[in-house]
């Protein structure tokens, strides 16, 4: 059984060690590889309204998620996510639960909508799983991911509505 619950304080250290490698990777996240720690933590943490982590029945950290308003004023009925699984818990489903939880949290906190703004067309197995709760591809920008071992991909602004 995952338990989702929000961000504490002294989830750092559990969240940490799943981002840095992701990170570190620099496959499918625009923030630079060389980051420190105190600059992830403002981006995952105090930038976003809410951060969010999946624990298993003894307490080890599975995955995390950030919610946070895409953009402020007329664009403040939508909002952004962004998503990263422990690579232990890795293809078992965990990716689409933290999605259909963030999803109830977007449509609790009143939100219409929800938009990942750079989902890099190389991450198939997340473009797969997105589809799968609803989002579509609602553009293309061509060659705007700087992959490490492929070159400058595509990357896709990925959609849905949260309301009927």
């Amino acid at each position: 059984m995952t338990l989702i619950r929000q961000f504490e304080i002294n989830d750092w250290p559990g969240v940490w060690p799943m981002l840095e490698p992701v990170f570190r990777a620099g496959e499918t996240y625009a923030v630079p590889t060389d980051i420190t720690e105190d600059d992830a933590y403002r981006f995952w943490v105090q930038a976003p309204q809410a951060t969010f982590v999946a624990l298993d029945d003894d307490g080890h950290y599975l995955g995390t998620y950030f919610m946070k308003t895409n953009h402020p004023g007329p664009g403040s009925h939508v909002c952004n996510c962004g998503y990263i699984v422990a690579e232990s818990a890795r293809g078992q489903g965990l990716a689409g639960e933290l999605c259909r939880h963030s999803l109830d949290v977007a449509r609790e906190r009143g939100y219409r909508a929800m938009q990942y703004n750079l989902v890099v067309a190389s991450n198939t197995a997340a473009i797969r799983v997105w589809n799968k709760h609803g989002f579509h591809i609602a553009g293309t920008l061509p060659g705007a991911f700087q992959h490490p071992r492929e070159g400058d991909v595509d990357a896709h602004v990925m959609f849905r509505t949260l309301v009927p």
